[in-house]
């Protein structure tokens, strides 16, 4: 008998706690039934939204009592959105209704469409709890109504695979040296940043250095940094790069473009980083023939004469070798003759002296 009147202390325990959490659950329901518990919501900006473009959802809880316990928001996953609670504390303020004194929470979070569509966020779950007077704190579950939003591609976005959404984007580049005067076995880093408002730094570009034969590549990994400034979200993107020159040559490091689109503007922009020059050592490129020297420069006319002249100077010698055994030696001479005054002739410059020499111009 003795285990039997513990089982039934229990059960009146369990059967007195559900008592009171359906009271309490009642009364929670009675406050918002009477209009002095409300959660109502909106978001900016409501229309013309791009993929990738930033939307602010938010979420208002205000009551005529006053908050006694922390406030808890169970965020909704849906396909092709990105939901995020950025904030960890929610903006308080207090208004008067009536004549009546309510406070205010203001919670907001940043939702980012990936893809073009039509996108309802389901009713959002709040968990607040407030002190309702005589009756206690009162801890209950708020739903916000649905929210309907579209995000569209504009025209001059039709043909782009990727751009940022952003009313504020800049792109940087800096290197740790001067880029001329480098020698074989110099180190030099290069830095890359992304800087835009209203996003979030995993969504900025990534950026990928070029491969160049003569030079090695030793990436960092980016480092992500998102900050706020009254309100102000401000994502950073940073991409270090150490370069070791191998060779001697000219290297181009080519020009990057990165597309914009300028929220505030409603305006497709493009930015660049703008290719960079290396020098090293002489200059001359890899695979590419050395600069010849200035004091051997030969003019066009001068080497395509010493090129006729040896091609006719092997002919003679190829002759002579044929023929000499089987000539006198007078006639020998003769043939070497003529073929002396032929090369003289053609190491001659290709005009006269004189361009018209009938006149007494140039005396």
């Amino acid at each position: 008998m003795k285990w039997l009147g513990t089982r039934l202390r229990y059960a009146l325990l369990i059967l007195l706690a559900s008592s009171a959490f359906a009271t309490t659950a009642d009364e929670f329901e009675t406050l918002q039934a009477d209009g002095r518990l409300q959660l109502t919501r909106s978001i900016s900006p409501s229309e013309n939204l791009v993929p990738g473009q930033k939307i602010t959802l938010t979420l208002k809880v205000a009551t005529d009592r006053w908050f006694s316990g922390g406030t808890r928001i169970n965020i909704p996953e849906v396909p092709g959105l990105v939901i995020l609670q950025t904030e960890q504390f929610a903006s308080n303020a207090s208004e008067s209704r009536d004549g009546q004194s309510w406070v205010i929470q203001r919670w907001t979070l940043d939702v980012f469409p990936q893809q073009a569509g039509d996108f309802t966020i389901p009713p959002i779950q709040v968990q607040v709890k407030v002190n309702a007077g005589e009756a206690g704190d009162l801890e209950g579950t708020l739903s916000s109504p649905a929210t309907r939003f579209s995000a569209t591609i504009p025209e001059p976005l039709a043909q782009a695979e990727q751009w940022v959404a952003a009313p504020a984007f800049e792109v940087s580049q800096n290197f740790d040296r001067a880029l001329e005067g480098l020698q074989v076995g110099d180190a030099f880093e290069r830095e890359i940043r992304f800087e835009a408002q209203d996003v979030m730094a995993m969504m900025l570009p990534a950026f990928s250095a070029e491969k160049l034969p003569g030079l090695a590549i030793y990436p960092s990994p980016p480092v992500l940094a998102n900050d706020s400034n009254r309100g102000q979200a401000v994502a950073r993107r940073t991409q270090r790069i150490s370069y070791v020159v191998e060779g001697e040559g000219r290297y181009r490091l080519p020009e990057q473009e990165y597309l914009w689109w300028d929220t505030q503007r409603g305006e497709l922009k493009l930015l660049s980083l703008p290719a960079s020059e290396i020098v090293v050592g002489t200059g001359a490129s890899a695979g590419t023939p050395a600069a010849v020297p200035a004091s051997l420069d030969i003019a066009p006319r001068q080497l395509l004469a010493a090129l006729v002249g040896l091609v006719a100077l092997a002919g003679m010698l190829w002759l002579a070798r044929k023929w000499l055994p089987r000539l006198p030696l007078a006639r020998a001479s003769a043939v070497l003759s003529r073929g002396w005054q032929q090369l003289n002739a053609l190491r001659r410059p290709a005009l006269p002296e004189r361009l018209n020499p009938g006149s007494n111009a140039g005396d």
